[in-house]
């Protein structure tokens, strides 16, 4: 009895044993072939001035901010289909959430809220608040968190060498222009740009500045890792040209080329032009009527040539019928 329970519990080690290294192997293939998707945590609410509150808190009394916020890029910077697409092609980074959610949690790989809440500039709600103010910097170093390629055109421009922060056209809120058009958010301090021709000209197309001074080509993908230019250099180059004038810009030899004729044309005396112009009328009218002469001339010399020729045929003809009448007597005799 002793060696069957002994076979049996053998037997069930074995099997226990199987089991449990089939599960870890099984396991351990999973973890390495499907990537985990962060989600918004399932503990507890977080406390206010220990973790986020959310931006329904702070909804309760920026009820203006919040309703022109929920319409934002940032709001939809975690919903938003571009960067769902992007977001799957990459294998569901974790680092993308960091500026895609709130409270990132790099070491859970989870987050609080989907998109660029109050609090992703702000902070976790304070405790003091609303006595208290919510710390922000609002500068270029701020928006920089995410937006670093932004930020780095924008450095190279004259904006970001006069110390022009984002917030002095950008809605921080809403990333909405504080203008009705980018024509009337530039000419609050650019007001005398109208006046040369290139803006006067391409101001009566209706165009903006930002259609030539912010221009980008035209993306055919979704942005890899969101680093894409955005035209804040300013800077007008030969591709926003291009854009429009495409159909003239490979033209730009023949104008010289005509240009170079222009300026020779300039160079003549217009009297030597008239002398020229009358010897050559002049010319024109002594081919004409040597054109003449030799028609006639021709015309004659056909005739004789026409009626010698016409002779000496009709008198060969007239011969071979005497010829032909003469036999023919003969032979009637």
């Amino acid at each position: 009895m002793r060696r069957k329970s002994a076979h049996q519990s053998k037997k069930v080690w074995l099997a226990f044993g199987f089991t449990f290294g089939i599960c870890l192997i099984l396991g351990a293939t999973l973890s390495f072939t499907n990537a985990a998707e962060a989600a918004p945590s399932n503990d507890p609410p977080l406390q206010v001035g220990v973790g986020y509150a959310g931006p329904e808190v702070c909804a309760a009394c920026h009820t203006e901010i919040h309703e022109g916020w929920k319409v934002s890029l940032h709001a939809n910077a975690f919903s938003s289909p571009i960067f769902q697409q992007n977001w799957d092609e990459l294998g569901k980074r974790f680092s993308c959430l960091e500026c895609h959610t709130t409270g990132y949690d790099p070491q859970f790989d989870r987050f609080a809220f989907e998109g660029v809440t109050c609090e992703s500039c702000h902070g976790p709600l304070q405790s003091g608040h609303p006595v208290e103010p919510m710390p922000v910097t609002p500068n270029a170093e701020l928006c920089a968190t995410c937006h670093e390629t932004t930020k780095n055109e924008w450095e190279a421009s004259q904006h970001g060498q006069t110390g022009l922060q984002c917030q002095a056209c950008h809605n921080p809120h809403g990333q909405a222009i504080k203008a009705d058009s980018p024509t009337d958010l530039c000419m609050n301090c650019h007001k005398e740009t109208g006046t040369s021709f290139t803006h006067g000209t391409h101001a009566d197309a209706e165009l903006e500045c930002s259609s030539c001074h912010m221009y980008t080509s035209p993306r055919t993908q979704a942005p890899i890792e969101g680093l894409v230019p955005t035209g804040h250099t300013f800077s007008v180059g030969s591709e926003a040209c291009i854009g429009c004038h495409q159909d003239t810009v490979h033209t730009r030899n023949t104008i010289v080329e005509l240009t170079g004729e222009v300026e020779t044309l300039n160079t003549l005396d217009v009297e030597d032009l008239r002398i020229q112009v009358q010897e050559q009328e002049e010319t024109i009218s002594d081919l004409e009527s040597r054109n003449t002469v030799r028609l006639y001339t021709g015309l004659a010399q056909g005739a004789i040539v026409g009626l010698a020729t016409g002779a000496v045929a009709a008198w060969v003809v007239s011969r071979k019928i005497e010829v032909v009448e003469v036999e023919g007597d003969d032979e009637d005799e």
